[in-house]
């Protein structure tokens, strides 16, 4: 039958997944000590930020003058979302220092225990990773994801990435 579609069309398309709003992506950014993103990893939006965040960690590519690039950050930064033993010890596992702030759980009957997790002075930096992120929603193609494929849409972002970059670069 010409024009007309025997069975629904497949909606959404890749990386996208059920929120409390809606459908959406998520992009996982990692910054370096100026804001500029060093890794970047589009993933559907169910899953929570920090089971993505190995992931996000692995796409960290940073050339050096000889040698083999760099792909361990020195101190991750991150918010309250990323708090869990399991993501602080795969961390330090890895070499790097975590530096997130605990997240206030429900009262509990008795304190727990250990040394308290302080986050440390570099915290304070963490505004510029959140000033990526301001500066990437300037580009209305990432606000809303058009594109059925997460390979599309990544490539937008990289685009955009790299337009910062030259237009830090010339400043």
């Amino acid at each position: 039958l010409p024009g007309r579609q025997l069975c629904s069309g497949e909606r959404g398309g890749d990386a996208v997944g059920k929120t409390k709003v809606g459908k959406g992506s998520n992009v996982m950014v990692v910054a370096d000590g100026q804001g500029l993103p060093i890794g970047l990893h589009v993933a559907s939006a169910q899953p929570h930020e920090s089971q993505l965040a190995d992931a996000t960690l692995a796409t960290v590519r940073v050339p050096q003058p000889r040698g083999r690039p760099r792909t361990r950050p020195q101190e991750l930064v991150a918010d309250k979302a990323y708090d869990s033993q399991a993501f602080r010890r795969s961390l330090r596992r890895r070499g790097i220092k975590p530096t997130i702030p605990t997240f206030a759980r429900r009262d509990r009957k008795r304190p727990k225990r250990g040394r308290p997790i302080r986050t440390g002075p570099n915290y304070r930096q963490r505004w510029k990773v959140e000033r990526c992120f301001g500066w990437m929603d300037n580009y209305r193609r990432l606000v809303v994801r058009y594109e059925r494929s997460v390979a599309h849409y990544k490539a937008f972002c990289l685009i955009a990435i790299s337009l910062w970059c030259v237009h830090l670069i010339l400043k």
